[in-house]
């Protein structure tokens, strides 16, 4: 089974550029944003904790989303792999993970990081937030707020990838197309190599 972490900043492009990895290289896109969207939509239990963290740009606790992946990955132990997108997003999700990899003889093949220099994220994610409505991308406090998070919580995984000789880094500037192609190069480097 191959498995990929997409990993990047917030509007670093992981959700689009997962939805076309796991459609060409037939992999289970599990994206805990999607799923906990999909919940505060619903309104379920879930879905209303998680809203109390997103509508500020904090992240909604591990535990939570440790069960929510937990869970896909049950639910979904056929497919042919997975890719990982805005998870594990704290070294105690990394290593719930591995656990979990483990638990099923399975281990994370790579992670694949989007680098994007932050401006270029701040506007891409107020782009995003006039087209899509989406709340956690309408204020620049919320936003600058999200990055800062992601600086704090999410960027030591760099050194957890590394160590485990896993982290690609990816170059995230330039047209959606041209970003897939240099994912692809890594992905099909990943699967040629004996």
């Amino acid at each position: 089974m191959f498995n990929i972490v997409l990993f990047g900043a917030p509007g670093a492009g992981k959700g689009t550029q997962a939805v076309m990895i796991a459609e060409k290289f037939e992999l289970m896109h599990l994206s805990t944003g999607d799923i906990l969207r999909k919940e505060i939509s619903a309104g379920s239990e879930l879905g209303k904790l998680a809203q109390q963290y997103t509508d500020s740009g904090e992240f909604v606790p591990d535990d939570v989303i440790v069960d929510v992946i937990r869970s896909q990955m049950e639910q979904n132990s056929h497919v042919k792999g997975f890719i990982f997108d805005g998870f594990p997003r704290t070294i105690a999700q990394a290593e719930a993970l591995d656990k979990m990899m483990n638990k099923y003889r399975l281990t994370i093949s790579s992670v694949l990081a989007l680098e994007v220099a932050t401006e270029e994220l701040v506007k891409r994610l107020q782009i995003r937030g006039e087209s899509s409505g989406r709340a956690d991308d309408l204020s620049i406090d919320v936003i600058r707020n999200r990055i800062d998070v992601y600086n704090q919580k999410t960027k030591p995984l760099i050194d957890y990838y590394h160590a485990q000789n896993k982290y690609c880094p990816v170059d995230g500037i330039g047209e959606i197309a041209e970003i897939f192609g240099r994912l692809c190069s890594s992905i099909e480097g990943l699967l040629n190599t004996p």
